[in-house]
């Protein structure tokens, strides 16, 4: 079974995202061996683009320990699939991967250093969602790509 890891920074602190999110990784488990990792954010001391860039440098650090196979962070300047294109690129990642991991970053974003060496820059729109929200797109997301996989009515 593909295993898919979606390191998150930043943790739910709204019942009706934690209740989304269950959902969704409950109705996953037949399709994959699904695992959330939840990082700690490192919060910029202040808004100086030095502060955040050295809090996204730590942040880096941490997300690093955890990915393992096929590396795609969500990125807003990342590539816009339709979610049966999105279904094809797992399938074809699947194929010669057994673990994919997905990264969201914090609110500020990832480091670009990051970014570069993931596998796979993927956006899903050019609007910005808070992080928080983004799991659950993410999540649902996920699932529709593996309902259009086997051919499961969802979808439409």
């Amino acid at each position: 079974m593909l295993k898919i890891n979606l390191i998150a920074i930043g943790d739910i602190k709204e019942k009706y995202l934690k209740d989304a999110i269950n959902e969704y990784l409950k109705r996953l488990t037949r399709f994959a061996d699904m695992k959330i990792i939840e990082l700690k954010e490192n919060n910029p001391k202040s808004n100086s683009p030095a502060e955040i860039k050295a809090a996204l440098k730590q942040d880096k650090v941490e997300i690093e320990k955890h990915i393992k196979g096929y590396s795609i962070c969500l990125d807003i300047e990342g590539k816009l699939l339709t979610s049966e294109e999105f279904s094809k690129t797992i399938e074809k990642i699947s194929i010669t991967n057994s673990e994919i991991s997905f990264i969201i970053g914090a609110s500020n974003g990832l480091d670009e250093e990051l970014k570069s060496k993931c596998n796979m820059r993927l956006s899903f729109s050019k609007m910005t969602f808070p992080h928080q929200l983004m799991r659950v797109i993410f999540l649902e997301q996920l699932y529709r790509a593996f309902t259009i996989s086997n051919n499961i009515s969802y979808h439409k």
